[in-house]
């Protein structure tokens, strides 16, 4: 009869645990090693530079900062308070009637009779490529660039040496160039001339039949002299400020994006997770996230990952603009452990396409290997024990004493 010993059962199970890692076992796919392997060329990580990033410890100064830098069309655009003055451009339609004190003078002859009133209306002129127009015996005058009252009072200066007391009344008849663009989340888009009255965004997009979708996800995009600002549509519902006055050739393009933020680690929920508001503070998205796990999470180690603005960057400190270009990576660090830090949260405004990540405690890495420890063991003494059982039955179907102890492969006596 073959002795069957502690030593031999170990082998066994390790060589047990060789065959499983050798058989296909069920997969979604490759091993990693494998991709490695066949790979035709690595470009190894260590050989590229590192993506730089500045660390940044969340702070009543740094919340201030991040807040007065959100995406609005104030500050971004001059508001005057008031609408822009309307000036003439090529194609406008306008009409132009010339007045003199008395007859005798230029346009009224004495010889001519009676009238009621000296003043002549001439015909609708169109300002012509140039940007003038044609008055009789002034000759071309600018419009373009030009006021209705400018225009006038151009008239006036021209024609004050060989009329009676010249006046002259200038009046838009069509606006074909000083024109206002309405476009995409719209019930029906729209293009209007601009009014000397003035009109704001939001009247603008009420020319437009209003929005065509909810307003927590629509965004407003203003382009201007080839300067472009964006804000959430409902910026300027409850900050009015930002529902500023819209000029000549402005266009207002409406957008719909909803806004969410990706959050990892030790957090209730993982994954992509909508804003559904038109602003979040890092409060409210860490609620969103399911909150920190109360077993897993380190709440010293919060840290908020985002492409801040360089602008904002420069303000937060010189030292933290570690690229060059528009944007550059920073992470912002909270303490939670810290009861002051809860204020600054529901202070600290999130952005779109944010990334949360709560660390996880030391306690939890330790707790990790210990289990790992113990799976290796039972994996290992599992099949020891089975052998111990079966040649305990072995020797007792033999006559053999149960009690026998396995040394060295042999029973003691």
């Amino acid at each position: 009869m073959a002795r069957f010993s502690l030593v031999q059962a170990g082998v066994l199970a390790i060589t047990g645990l060789a065959a499983l890692q050798g058989c296909s076992l069920p997969t979604t796919g490759p091993r990693g090693e494998a991709i490695e392997q066949a790979a035709t060329s690595y470009v190894e990580a260590s050989t590229t530079k590192p993506l730089p990033y500045c660390l940044v410890s969340v702070t009543p100064r740094v919340t201030d900062i991040v807040a007065k830098h959100r995406e609005r069309l104030a500050g971004r655009f001059i508001d005057r308070l008031g609408p822009a003055s309307v000036q003439i451009g090529s194609g406008d339609l306008i009409s132009v009637t010339l007045f003199e004190s008395a007859a005798g003078g230029l346009f009224f002859p004495i010889e001519g009779g009676l009238r009621n009133g000296n003043y002549l209306t001439l015909p609708n002129q169109i300002v012509d490529d140039k940007g003038d127009i044609t008055i009789p015996y002034a000759g071309p005058i600018r419009a373009r660039g030009r006021t209705a009252q400018e225009i006038q009072q151009a008239i006036v200066d021209a024609l004050k040496n060989r009329a009676l007391e010249p006046q002259a009344v200038v009046t838009v008849v069509e606006r074909r160039n000083a024109m206002i663009s309405v476009l995409g989340e719209v019930r029906g888009a729209t293009r209007f001339p601009a009014s000397v009255s003035g009109e704001r965004v939001l009247d603008a997009i009420a020319r437009a039949g209003g929005l065509s979708s909810a307003g927590q996800d629509t965004w407003v995009m203003v382009e201007r002299n080839r300067k472009v600002a964006v804000a959430p549509f409902e910026a300027l519902v409850y900050e009015p400020e930002n529902n500023i006055y819209v000029q000549a050739q402005d266009v207002v393009f409406l957008y719909r994006e909803p806004q969410t933020f990706l959050a990892f680690g030790a957090t209730g929920k993982q994954g992509q997770v909508p804003f559904e508001a038109w602003r979040l503070s890092l409060a409210e998205a860490l609620a969103k996230a399911g909150g920190l796990l109360d077993d897993h999470a380190e709440p010293r180690w919060v840290f908020l990952y985002r492409a801040e603005r360089q602008q904002v960057v420069q303000q937060l400190g010189p030292h933290c603009a570690v690229t060059d270009g528009p944007y550059v990576p920073v992470i912002y660090e909270i303490d939670l452990r810290d009861p002051s830090s809860m204020f600054l949260a529901t202070q600290f405004p999130m952005s779109n396409k944010d990334v949360i990540y709560v660390s996880n405690s030391r306690s939890v890495e330790q707790t990790k290997f210990m289990d790992y420890i113990n799976l290796i063991n039972g994996t290992v003494q599992g099949p020891i024990n089975t052998a111990i059982a079966w040649y305990a039955l072995r020797a007792a179907a033999k006559g053999t004493a149960t009690s026998a102890v396995l040394i060295g492969g042999t029973p003691a006596p």
